[in-house]
């Protein structure tokens, strides 16, 4: 071992938050063209996608209640007023729901995650002060009368993914709240959200006998700025009542600083944190590994579990030649996790794909983050785990442009790495 080596101890009588899982998006896009592909090469795709033996065992994943701005069309699950009317749509039929089905044969412990990008806009009202009728895929409000009717809508989609053989794990009331601009979007203050989820969906959830997570806020750590927005979740939990419907909160990092999960926690140790979307795309040269794969393993992997995130998820798994299919007024310039050519056949691998790759291949469901010391080097950004079976695992990155020896002690084991420039390496052993 080198005198200059970076010496890392893993402590296991340390330990910090259990872990949940690591995946992507699988939206209406991503199934649509994962359907395009030739089966067998499709199956190749996911087992090495989800396989948790013999492939990297991604085993969480986010899904959209109703359509997102990666979907084939603008939707919802109850267009027509009425809960009577309520029925999956063809996007669920024909694309989500088989690939979800074929992701489950592979990995029978898959989580998934659901989220609305917006309620059936005969829900919506334009504010909350006039309370007029906004017939708008974009923006609008949650009309209050209608709190206990959209929880019923929740409980019916997850029984109706329930009856398909698909358990949902978990749900957020809203994707990214904040944002009105979406091309399917609705504002959902936290005060809002709290009452909709302590006098709607909470109670709906528990009369029903569901035990599925519900975690707040799922939008950006600086809040879009918004002043009376600020540690949204944290207002919520304020409540006795509402507080105990919530699991914790979601994060997404399209705005602020990942240190804003570490004072959440601090300020409720009680309630969970995940991480459930981050995108790359033309805009951070998104397929450049050589810029993206370091930068993204420290803010997605490394920077997000030491914060205590359970779960974490990136956006889209798969987008074709031209970034898509996509809505109007939604992201035309991201790239997903993998991009399909034009044959429907060629695959192309980016940073997110590899980073939630490391992370779930020695990072197992159920596994604990231990406590991890290194001598001074601030090249070395790296994450401890004890997995359920006692192999312990280490996520490191190096940012420096000259490799770097480490030199890895467990109590029991040791060893050493040479670890190349501007790269990620993952390890795990008994």
């Amino acid at each position: 071992m080198s005198a200059n080596a970076t010496t890392i101890e893993l402590d296991a009588k340390v330990r910090f938050q259990e872990i949940d899982g690591f995946g992507a998006a699988v939206t209406g896009s991503t199934c649509y063209n994962l359907m395009q592909m030739n089966k067998a090469d499709r199956l190749r795709f996911l087992k090495e996608t989800f396989d948790p033996i013999n492939g990297f065992g991604h085993s969480y994943i986010r899904i959209s209640i109703g359509c997102s701005d990666f979907s084939m069309s603008e939707y919802t699950c109850c267009d027509e007023e009425g809960l009577e009317h309520f029925a999956l749509q063809d996007e669920e039929h024909n694309y989500v729901i088989p690939i979800l089905k074929e992701i489950l044969k592979i990995n029978p412990s898959i989580k998934i995650l659901g989220s609305p990008w917006t309620p059936p806009r005969w829900m919506k009202v334009n504010n909350l002060t006039d309370l007029q009728p906004f017939n708008s895929w974009t923006s609008g409000q949650l009309n209050p009368k209608y709190y206990e009717d959209y929880g019923t809508y929740f409980v019916k989609w997850i029984h109706a993914f329930e009856k398909e053989g698909l358990k949902i794990y978990a749900i957020t009331p809203q994707n990214e709240p904040l944002n009105r601009g979406n091309s399917a979007s609705l504002f959902m203050g936290w005060q809002e959200q709290l009452n909709f989820v302590k006098a709607g969906l909470g109670p709906k959830l528990a009369a029903a006998g569901l035990k599925t997570k519900v975690y707040a806020f799922d939008h950006n750590y600086n809040y879009d700025n918004m002043k009376d927005q600020q540690q949204y979740p944290l207002h919520i939990y304020e409540d006795s009542e509402a507080a105990k419907y919530f699991t914790g909160a979601a994060y997404h990092n399209y705005g602020g600083n990942r240190r804003e999960l570490l004072k959440i926690h601090e300020a409720r140790p009680d309630k969970e944190l995940i991480f459930t979307e981050s995108s790359i795309g033309t805009w951070n040269k998104g397929q450049d590994l050589t810029i993206r794969l370091v930068e993204d393993m420290q803010e997605l992997g490394t920077g997000t579990l030491n914060n205590w995130c359970k779960g974490v998820m990136v956006w889209n798994l798969m987008l074709d030649a031209d970034r898509g299919p996509w809505r109007e007024e939604g992201c035309k310039t991201c790239y997903g996790a993998v991009d399909i050519a034009k044959d429907f056949k060629t695959i192309t691998r980016n940073s997110h794909y590899y980073v939630i790759s490391h992370l779930a291949a020695v990072v197992k469901p159920g596994a604990v983050r231990i406590g991890t010391t290194k001598n001074a080097d601030d090249a070395i950004d790296y994450t401890g785990f004890e997995n359920k079976d006692g192999s312990r695992a280490l996520v490191l990155v190096n940012k420096d442009t000259k490799a770097r020896e480490i030199a890895v002690s467990d109590g029991r084991k040791q060893f050493t790495y040479a670890v190349p420039a501007r790269a990620v390496v993952s390890f795990k052993w008994n």
